[in-house]
């Protein structure tokens, strides 16, 4: 499953996942492990997280398995300061942890923009921070901020989530130029559209979104799983890229839009009718009958 490249730059390292009790977070803790690193997992769920070190060592890996809340800054602070002191070093710390919430603006609360913010986009800062000194007083290290494909481009019905990696990319590539001056390479993984249960847990806080979602999952689709990226996603990632979109048939369409900008608000506008319109009408069907 997992490619060998980049094998003796990764043997030995010391890496923190962030959220790594499933999805991507578990993989890339899969990805570490099988290549010799020491793998420091955590996640709010201290059992998905125990689940994720033991398919570490069953990958013959090391490490261990924090409770870390990443909304909770002295929570992470205490987690790198644990972690520092375990092992004297931090090589990779993946800011993972993340929470998705959709619908239209108008449903959402202050509330739901707080958490997004907080998980999404604070909890990338606080780990950031934390560890910071760590890899400045090393003079090396790389922190890999995972945001999403919705930090590069507009879509629709997630106006709160794609704010947070909006601002997490920002922050990101601000980040990387001030890191280098240190020996701290930085990076923004944006993964597309992945199966992970992320979206299976995902807020719904509009009824016509709600009842699109149940249909859409219903249907079969043959959307890749972070096991399928996660070759492409890393190799980016020891390249130092500064951002790497996964998987590959997502990066045209930035392109595209990078081109041709105004574009994509209008086609997501026609696409929400649609969506709207279709619920009306079975709505409609539902009360004749």
């Amino acid at each position: 499953m997992f490619e060998s490249i980049g094998k003796k730059n990764i043997r030995g390292k010391i890496a923190i996942v962030t959220g790594a009790g499933s999805g991507i977070g578990r993989t890339i803790s899969e990805y570490m492990a099988v290549r010799g690193a020491v793998v420091v997992v955590t996640d709010i769920n201290l059992q998905s997280a125990n689940e994720t070190l033991h398919q570490v060592k069953e990958k013959g890996g090391e490490g261990i398995a924090l409770h870390t809340d990443v909304c909770d800054a002295a929570a992470v602070a205490e987690m790198i300061s644990a972690t520092y002191n375990s092992y004297g070093r931090i090589d990779y710390i993946f800011n993972n942890a993340g929470l998705a919430l959709n619908g239209e603006f108008k449903d959402m609360t202050l509330e739901h923009w707080q958490m997004m913010m907080d998980v999404n986009f604070w909890g990338v800062v606080y780990g950031c921070k934390s560890v910071y000194p760590v890899m400045i007083k090393q003079g090396k290290g790389h922190i890999v901020n995972v945001a999403s494909f919705a930090g590069l481009m507009p879509g629709g019905l997630m106006t709160s989530y794609s704010a947070s990696k909006h601002a997490t990319v920002g922050f990101t590539l601000n980040l990387r130029s001030e890191a280098k001056q240190y020996g701290i390479r930085v990076t923004a993984l944006c993964p597309g559209y992945i199966e992970t249960p992320m979206h299976e847990n995902a807020i719904n806080v509009t009824d016509y979104v709600i009842e699109h979602d149940i249909k859409y999952r219903r249907q079969k689709h043959n959307y890749p799983t972070p096991e399928d990226c996660i070759n492409h996603m890393m190799k980016g990632v020891l390249k130092n890229k500064a951002i790497v979109v996964s998987p590959r048939k997502q990066i045209p369409f930035w392109w595209l839009y990078r081109l041709f900008p105004a574009s994509l608000p209008w086609i997501w506008s026609k696409i929400i009718r649609r969506i709207k319109n279709r619920h009306s009408n079975e709505r409609q069907k539902k009360y004749v009958k």
